[in-house]
């Protein structure tokens, strides 16, 4: 019998989940064992599982799983070196060159477990089965524009906190730019055509931003982009890999601009590739932005769990998209299963999977 095992998440501001009740009820009416840990963070109730036939286990409990259970989660597990025996279902942020990644790697290697990377699921076509990338687009830059009304007023942005929904959120970020009595500031969404640059983008027009919305056509000459300095905030959502360009080098800094607010949404600062290399390290709920320069005032805003921010929607839709993968659990030697596992073999044991 395929046994699920959904941990809690023991990161800080993180809501979310990756599987709702009704999934759950789906995948134990196929006959699979479904255990989820009981969590207070978890934006659905523990008893909504309880409720559709779910067992109910202690949180943090999943190292004593059973040795056959796939234990899935969302974020990064505790980084403690100990070895991973179970098969993970989750963000690893391993597979690009991240330092951290080749921790997590290592783990794999020495406890004999296989990490199924949810960015790594994709269909036969090499599209991802299932993001949450609307919304971190969505909420990026929401905080993105939270970080120029700061500036307005002579600030760094306050500590941010999730939002009961997406209307709370739209309100409260109207009053804030509206607070500032400045007109609104202009923005530039590179990836505008990706699903993060599409919630990137509509959150600008929603708050009344004139926003230039750029692709591959745009950045295909790989740089400079001077044009980016002329726009009030940058909003990056193109995730770094081989080839990417540089958007804003350290030289930016001190040239003159218009820029003042970088919104770092694919937030790949601990990666060989990254784009936007005038910071070096994840911003946080508590500092959502961090000053790279001062006269005049340039902050990068690169919250690396952003669709937390907004923990109902955002995991009622990225629970929507996976769970016609978490169905075929059961067949994990062929399809999005059996890509992954190819995947990490490639980056964990340096096996040729052509």
């Amino acid at each position: 019998m395929t046994h699920l095992w959904l941990r809690a998440e023991q990161r800080d501001n993180e809501d979310r989940t990756g599987l709702t009740p009704d999934g759950a009820a789906t995948l134990l009416a196929k006959g699979m064992k479904v255990s989820v840990e009981d969590s207070r963070d978890r934006v659905i109730p523990t008893r909504a599982y309880a409720e559709a036939g779910c067992e109910i286990v202690a949180a943090h409990s999943w190292p004593s799983a059973p040795r056959d259970a796939l234990v899935f989660g969302l974020k990064e597990l505790p980084d403690d070196g100990t070895p991973l025996v179970h098969r993970h279902i989750m963000f690893g942020h391993a597979f690009k060159g991240q330092h951290a990644g080749q921790r997590l790697l290592a783990r794999f290697r020495a406890g004999g477990g296989t990490l199924y990377d949810l960015e790594y699921l994709t269909d036969e076509t090499g599209r991802r089965v299932a993001a949450f990338g609307y919304w971190a687009g969505y909420a990026g830059a929401a905080v993105s524009l939270l970080a120029w009304a700061a500036q307005q007023r002579g600030r760094i942005c306050p500590p941010v906190s999730a939002y009961a929904d997406q209307e709370a959120l739209l309100a409260d970020l109207a009053a804030t730019l509206d607070a500032t009595g400045a007109p609104r500031p202009t923005a530039i969404v590179i990836g505008a055509l990706g699903r993060v640059g599409t919630g990137a983008a509509d959150l600008c027009t929603a708050m009344g931003v004139a926003t230039t919305r750029w692709d591959l056509a745009e950045t295909a000459h790989g740089g400079p982009f001077p044009e980016i300095l002329d726009h009030d905030l940058f909003l990056n959502c193109i995730f770094a890999r081989t080839g990417t360009p540089v958007f804003v080098p350290r030289a930016a800094l001190s040239q003159p601009r218009r820029l003042t607010v970088i919104g770092d949404v694919a937030c790949d600062p601990d990666s060989d590739y990254n784009p936007v290399p005038v910071y070096d390290a994840a911003t946080t709920w508590d500092a959502p932005a961090t000053r790279v320069h001062h006269a005049p005032p340039l902050d990068v805003m690169a919250i690396d769990n952003l669709p937390s921010l907004l923990p109902l929607e955002s995991s009622q839709d990225y629970a929507h998209q996976l769970l016609p993968s978490l169905q075929s659990l059961d067949n994990l030697d062929a399809g999005v299963w059996a890509r992954a596992a190819e995947i990490f073999r490639a980056h964990a044991w340096g096996e040729d999977t052509a």
